[in-house]
């Protein structure tokens, strides 16, 4: 399956660190006693056809990994080299539930020691097979040019991580306040908004308009879906915004000072602003039709 397998086996030594995740977050599947530590075993691919020095390289990094605990999946990096373009990582994929195990589709992370991605990559790992209970099976993982950030790649202290960001459905997200004030009947229903809109590209980070109401005392009250496409959280402290009607046209615009406010990745967060109607720019707005959108400087 990888012809450059006896070349890499040779002196290869360990220089990846380890990714753990549970197994509830990965693939849904949890079992009990999970403090149980796991000792696993090695497998190997049933197409893999390798010589005795290369089962005895395997076996030996293999006696060299950490126990797992029960309910845990971990990539356990191996090796990292360039070959033909590729940047190639070896490491063991590792089951420590008392069953066979398969996946599907996880985009995984190459990450250097502190964090900073260095590449990412979705693998189909329905070609590892079914992974035996467990037990840690060796895999090589190609990444190509245009799946890499940097050609600065180390040679030590990286990780082969999975994303399990990418795996979860995009989701609301409520400030306790809203989760106190509102019925059970509300947050099903923006639930079903969130649920219905296409979920955000990776990395992006834009607004939408939920609903707006011109009050009596002049000001303008506005509900705006604050949508998180990132990977990680991110904290607005101010946001100037402007809303615009059926024709384009500005009604109001304003800064607003946010405080600790932050909006989870991968989520969704409804929020309610008000712009005093020293803020509104237009009359008798058609709000058939509106969007929200920050000010651009």
């Amino acid at each position: 399956m990888f012809p450059f397998l006896k070349n890499k086996t040779k002196n290869m030594k360990k220089t990846g660190l380890d990714d753990t995740v549970s197994s509830q977050e990965l693939i849904g599947e949890q079992e009990d006693s999970q403090e149980e530590i796991v000792e696993t075993g090695l497998s190997f691919h049933p197409s893999w056809r390798i010589e005795k020095e290369q089962e005895y390289v395997f076996r030996f990094l293999h006696n060299e990994l950490s126990p797992l605990k029960r309910n845990q999946i971990s990539l356990s990096g191996v090796d990292l080299s360039q070959e033909n373009g590729q940047v190639q990582v070896t490491a063991f994929v590792r089951n420590s539930l008392q069953k066979t195990i398969t996946m599907g589709v996880v985009e995984l992370l190459l990450l250097q020691e502190d964090g900073t991605i260095l590449g990412r990559k979705k693998i189909d790992f329905s070609e590892l097979g079914e992974l035996p209970a467990e037990s840690s099976r060796p895999w090589i993982f190609p990444f190509e040019q245009q799946d890499l950030f940097t050609e600065d790649i180390p040679q030590s202290n990286w990780k082969l991580a999975f994303n399990v960001t990418s795996l979860q459905e995009h989701s609301l997200d409520l400030d306790p306040e809203w989760e106190k004030s509102l019925s059970d009947e509300d947050k099903n229903k923006l639930k079903d908004i969130v649920k219905s809109l296409p979920k955000p590209a990776p990395k992006e980070f834009n607004l939408m308009g939920l609903t707006v109401k011109m009050m009596e005392n002049g000001n303008l009250n506005v509900t705006i879906l604050l949508r998180n496409g990132h990977e990680n959280a991110i904290q607005i402290q101010q946001l100037p915004l402007e809303i615009l009607d059926a024709s384009g046209e500005i009604v109001a615009k304003g800064g607003f000072q946010l405080n600790d406010f932050e909006v989870k990745a991968n989520t969704t967060k409804p929020w309610s602003f008000v712009f005093p109607k020293e803020m509104i720019l237009k009359s008798n707005p058609d709000f058939s039709s509106w969007k929200a959108q920050p000010i651009q400087s």
